[in-house]
């Protein structure tokens, strides 16, 4: 096992083993999704522990994990054992443990990395890892391991994942599969938006269109019922890393032009990921954030030819009306019997009727 703390450090092997991932459709697996999110938002307050696992100079698993500094630093004064902690925050809509093709990597290769971070001296008291897809093998396999590692285990549910599987479907043909009163909707806020002829649609995808599109966007957003964002430099870092890249597509709607509604969307190899939305209150009457969905679902698929489109975050009534799927992402949760305050931890979460398994376990680890 090797530990790296700055991602400038990870060598080509393992960066190499980030773009399999991001090859694989998995965007939140990205080296640059990665570095944007620990230079704008996870760095503040946290530092980064890489957990990588090679063999024969090629590298198999990369787990990227950080910890928070100052409750850490707090912890070890009172000579309790800090916890372990998913790279991911209230921004990531998904967290994998990144690796090579399942006929490279074995059970005993993830037992064995799981089993060298339970061991790690000082301790750690804990592993939370979220959110994860649960209907990927990986959740369970980590979990599996943890056990083999000496950790009790304990699963939590992060959030509902709408999504829209397009099977080869044209534009005309998605929008008819619309509910009825979404479609309805639709065709007479267009057919008002055309007779006043003064709603507008921009789609901004470069880096150089992005200062002036990025003030409209912040202006709507500042207008719309969202709360303020935590860390607003990291948006706009993103958006600049994914123009970048070619995968910005940020939808502006402009009646009379002033912006009133914006999206942030994200193409990344033949999925089109729903990041952030937001519209004007004031014109909620005219569906113009609908107008805008639309809008950006014929882009979509009839230029950037997706083969999916995913609302990440949330179970908000109004997506299952645009997509066709749902699927949930977990937590998991393994607490270190090694440690003192991995095993009180471990007696909290998980209550009395699991206490005499756990002492069953506790035991079996400190015998081995």
């Amino acid at each position: 096992m090797r530990v790296f703390t700055r991602l400038e450090d990870l060598p080509a092997a393992y960066q190499n083993l980030m773009l399999e991932a991001d090859a694989a459709s998995n965007f939140f697996a990205s080296f640059s999704w990665l570095q944007t999110l620990y230079a704008e938002s996870l760095g503040a307050e946290h530092s980064l522990r890489l957990y990588g696992l090679e063999k024969n100079g090629q590298a198999l698993l990369l787990l990227p994990l950080c910890v928070k500094d100052k409750i850490n630093a707090r912890k070890h004064k009172l000579g309790r054992s800090p916890a372990l902690l998913a790279a991911s925050n209230y921004y990531s809509s998904l967290f994998s443990l990144i690796r090579a093709s399942a006929q490279e990597v074995t059970e005993d290769d993830l037992n064995f990395l799981l089993h060298q971070i339970a061991q790690e001296v000082p301790r750690w008291s804990s592993l939370d890892l979220h959110p994860l897809a649960l209907d990927s093998m990986q959740l369970p396999a980590i979990e599996s391991a943890c056990r083999a590692a000496g950790m009790a285990v304990q699963r939590y549910f992060c959030f509902g994942n709408w999504y829209l599987k397009l099977n080869g479907r044209s534009f005309p043909e998605y929008f008819e599969s619309l509910p009825s009163r979404l479609k309805n909707t639709l065709k007479k806020k267009q057919k008002q938006a055309g007779k006043n002829n003064n709603l507008q649609f921009k789609l901004v995808q470069t880096e150089a269109e992005l200062p002036s599109a990025l003030a409209d966007y912040e202006q709507v957003y500042r207008s719309s019922w969202k709360p303020s964002e935590a860390q607003p430099q990291f948006i706009a870092a993103l958006m600049r890393s994914c123009a970048q890249q070619g995968s910005l597509r940020l939808a502006l709607a402009y009646l009379d032009g002033q912006a009133v509604a914006a999206q942030f969307w994200i193409v990344h190899r033949g999925r089109a990921l729903i990041y952030k939305l937001a519209y004007d209150e004031r014109y909620t009457p005219l569906s113009i954030g609908s107008l805008l969905t639309c809008h950006m679902m014929r882009q979509v698929i009839e230029i950037d030819g997706v083969s999916e489109v995913d609302y990440l975050t949330g179970d908000d009534a109004y997506k299952q009306d645009w997509m066709s799927d749902r699927r949930e992402r977990w937590g998991l949760r393994a607490y270190n019997l090694r440690s003192a305050t991995g095993i009180l931890a471990a007696f909290w979460h998980l209550g009395r009727k699991h206490s005499k398994r756990l002492l069953q376990r506790i035991q079996r680890v400190f015998k081995t």
